[in-house]
């Protein structure tokens, strides 16, 4: 039986002497994941069973109306895969907060026309970035990865940060390597010219994979708030939505302010919710003063 699955879940699966072929015939499902692998190898039966795959999915949809169909792209294929799997396996938490982006903005204002005159594009999302850097510095647990057995977790030593990037073929993650050693200005004209070729489908596989942790930004989209999903073997992930004008109380009367809705996902087997609201305080106070972060 033909089958389709991830470099990750083919390595997974070989890593454990595991056949896809026979996994695929075993389970009925063309599309394989590593929760497959495991119950292959605990010998339970895969979610959903055949049967109920047939029921819930696989049916006649023309018989209610007229459809189309189309092939879903192959990056769009394998970023399902991965999704599914870490939905499966990671039991995810989102702690929500916010940030007020008055100190950027018009640090950003101050700093237009040098940026014109460096030809780079100064984006709110560069200093996010940086923010995110000192915040995994000040905090190593989310700079982290857990093993798949569970019993191991690896701290690493750099920071690289994933920009999740909305193409015409699906979710890119280009990854700023050792973003902690780089400026403001290097960290914005990295994003400017991976996010770019993201769209033109032209990165080089050594520029994805290997983030310390993503952001996943909505903000030119809209929205409040979401849910963003941990890409493992990551441990968390931040999620940014449109900035919004809103009245903030100085204690004397409510000034409008511009805040930023933060959204931040994580693995709850290795952090807990105090240590992500500490992080998303740290971070809001990070973004509320940025001369901070580039001293």
């Amino acid at each position: 039986m033909s089958y389709v699955a991830s470099p990750s879940v083919r390595k997974y699966a070989g890593d454990r002497g595991v056949d896809l072929a026979a996994v695929a015939a075993s389970t009925g499902r063309e599309t394989l994941a590593r929760e497959d692998v495991d119950r292959h190898l605990s010998g339970g039966a895969a979610a959903p069973a055949a049967g109920a795959s047939t029921r819930y999915w696989d049916v006649d949809h023309a018989v209610h109306g007229p459809v189309t169909q189309e092939a879903t792209d192959r990056i769009a294929r394998l970023a399902a895969d991965n999704l599914q799997a870490a939905s499966a396996v990671i039991p995810q938490v989102t702690h929500h907060d916010r940030a007020d982006m008055g100190a950027v903005e018009a640090l950003r204002a101050r700093l237009r026309e040098e940026a014109v005159g460096r030809g780079v594009r100064l984006t709110a999302l560069a200093f996010h970035v940086k923010a995110l850097t000192r915040c995994l510095q000040a905090f190593p647990r989310f700079n982290a990865s857990l093993s798949a057995d569970g019993e191991t977790l690896t701290l690493k030593h750099y920071i690289h940060v994933g920009i999740a990037v909305d193409t015409p073929a699906g979710l890119m993650v280009p990854v700023i390597r050792d973003a902690g050693r780089k400026g403001l200005w290097a960290i914005a004209a990295e994003i400017g010219d991976l996010a770019g070729r993201a769209q033109a489908r032209k990165l080089r596989g050594t520029e994805m994979g290997g983030a310390s942790m993503t952001i996943s930004n909505l903000g030119g989209l809209g929205g409040r708030a979401f849910t963003p999903i941990v890409n493992p073997p990551e441990l968390a992930i931040l999620g940014l939505t449109r900035t919004s004008t809103e009245p903030v109380w100085d204690g004397a009367a409510f000034q409008p302010r511009p805040i930023c809705p933060l959204d931040l996902s994580y693995d709850h087997r290795v952090i807990n919710g105090a240590d992500a609201a500490r992080f998303l305080t740290h971070y809001a106070a990070l973004m509320e003063e940025p001369r901070r972060m580039l001293i």
